[in-house]
C-alpha cells in the first residue's frame, strides 16, 4: 500500500513539474512565461507560429509594427476593442497578460518573416494599386501609403496592412466605416467612409499579395 502511495505521488509531481514548466507553459496567467512560449504554445493556434496565419479569419501578425500591435493588445485587455472578432477570441486571452508580456509578443512577432499570399484578379488589384498609391482625389480619400508606407509595411502605430489577408481587411474597412466597435480608428473612420464596397475589395485583395519591397 505504502508503496502504491508513493507511485501515486510521484506521478502527481511529475505531472505538477511539466506544468510548471515556463517553456513549454500555455498558461496566461503566469508572467514568467516567455513571451516567445506564449506566441508558439497558444498565439500559433490562430495565428500561426511565426504569425502567418493561414486563415482570414486571424490576422497576420509577421511582420507587425511593435506599437500597433501593443495599443490593439491593449485596446483587447481593457475591453475598448469591440469588432466581434476581437472581443469573441482576444478578451479572454489578453485578460492577464502584463504590459511586459505584450511587448515582448509584439517584439516576437514584428520579428518574424510575412509571407505574400496568392494574388487577385489583376483587373482587381489594378484599382487597389491606384487607390494605395494614388487614394481617390475627387472623394477627398488620401492614398494609403500616405499612413501605411509606400510598401505597406506600417509606420508605428499605423499597421503594417502588406500580406493581409484580404478577407479580413475587408471586415476592418467595414468596420470602420459602419460602426463605432473601433474607437481608436478616427482616421480610418474618415478614410473609410466614401469608400465602395469595390473600392475595399479592390485595394484588400492588392495588399494581400503585396511583395516586400513592391
Amino acid at each position: 500500500m505504502k508503496t502504491a502511495t508513493c507511485a501515486a505521488l510521484g506521478l502527481v509531481l511529475i505531472a505538477a513539474g511539466g506544468c510548471a514548466n515556463t517553456q513549454r507553459s500555455r498558461n496566461l496567467n503566469d508572467p514568467q512565461v516567455p513571451a516567445q512560449v506564449t506566441a508558439q504554445q497558444v498565439c500559433s493556434n490562430c495565428h500561426g507560429l511565426d504569425g502567418n496565419s493561414t486563415s482570414p479569419n486571424f490576422p497576420a501578425l509577421a511582420g507587425q509594427q511593435e506599437k500597433y500591435f501593443i495599443a490593439q493588445m491593449e485596446g483587447f485587455r481593457n475591453h475598448n476593442r469591440l469588432d466581434p472578432a476581437g472581443f469573441e477570441y482576444m478578451w479572454g486571452l489578453s485578460r492577464h497578460l502584463t504590459d511586459a508580456q505584450i511587448k515582448g509578443l509584439a517584439a516576437y512577432f514584428s520579428q518574424q518573416t510575412p509571407v505574400p499570399k496568392p494574388a487577385g484578379a489583376t483587373q482587381l488589384t489594378s484599382r487597389g494599386a491606384e487607390i494605395f498609391d494614388k487614394g481617390i482625389p475627387d472623394k477627398n480619400i488620401p492614398p494609403c501609403m500616405a499612413c501605411h508606407g509606400p510598401h505597406g509595411q506600417g509606420n508605428d502605430t499605423f499597421p503594417r496592412i502588406a500580406d493581409q489577408h484580404a478577407d479580413y481587411l475587408v471586415k476592418q474597412l467595414q468596420v470602420f466605416q459602419r460602426t463605432e466597435q473601433r474607437p481608436e480608428g478616427g482616421v480610418m473612420k474618415q478614410v473609410a467612409h466614401e469608400l465602395t464596397q469595390h473600392d475595399m475589395q479592390a485595394v484588400a485583395a492588392y495588399l494581400q499579395a503585396l511583395p516586400v519591397g513592391k
